[in-house]
């Protein structure tokens, strides 16, 4: 028999993890730290994937603080970015795109539970504050395979068909990824907070 030959290798049903990094955002991440102690002096906020951690309303991306704005628009772009990357041939302009947002302040101990994002296409954080550690999972958000009998996988020790993935993104960074996709964050295990506002696009036929 004659050697054999490999034709293709075809990726299917990936699921694109896109980061971002704002250059020179100290004094940007300020603002927003600023902003957000202002915020919590007027709301107590809400509950929603957060446990002994403060979030915001999601009309955080109708105030018409500056650092508010710009950081709207960087998600904005971020998720133009992210679409076009993964469909070439879109014409985006015949969509509208909605982007809505929250806060997120995470003192010692809280967490965000397993949750996805239903109804929006993409999801986004973006890290104001980042508490600095050593070792451990402090701060990180962890992404779980949506996929099912990965178990079955883990003999083969493919990254292709890990059961989760789980990252530790730096102030100034922007992460994005399909709503769809479970994910959790670790609880912080130091003395700082940790900040950061995520957001969630959807997209809609312009009439």
């Amino acid at each position: 028999m004659d050697t054999l030959e490999q034709t293709d290798c075809e990726d299917l049903f990936s699921t694109p993890l896109f980061r971002f990094k704002l250059p020179d955002a100290e004094a940007f991440n300020n603002d927003l730290l600023e902003e957000g102690r202002r915020l919590r002096k007027k709301s107590v906020g809400v509950e929603k994937s957060n446990y002994g951690a403060w979030h915001s309303s999601g009309s955080l991306f109708k105030s018409t603080s500056p650092c508010i704005k710009t950081l709207k628009t960087v998600a904005e772009a971020a998720s133009y970015i992210a679409t076009q990357n993964v469909s070439p041939k879109l014409e985006i302009s015949t969509l509208k795109m909605d982007v809505f947002g929250w806060m997120n302040v995470t003192p010692v101990g809280g967490y965000n539970a397993p949750h996805t994002h239903p109804g929006a296409h993409w999801s986004g954080v973006y890290y104001v504050s980042q508490p600095a550690v050593e070792k451990g999972e402090s701060g990180k958000i962890e992404f779980l395979n949506p996929r099912t009998d990965l178990p079955n996988w883990r003999i083969l020790n493919s990254p292709t068909f890990g059961a989760k993935k789980a990252i530790r993104p730096q102030p100034g960074e922007l992460i994005l990824f399909p709503s769809y996709l479970v994910h959790w964050v670790y609880p912080n295990e130091t003395d700082e907070e940790r900040v950061s506002v995520a957001f969630n696009t959807t997209f809609e036929k312009r009439h």
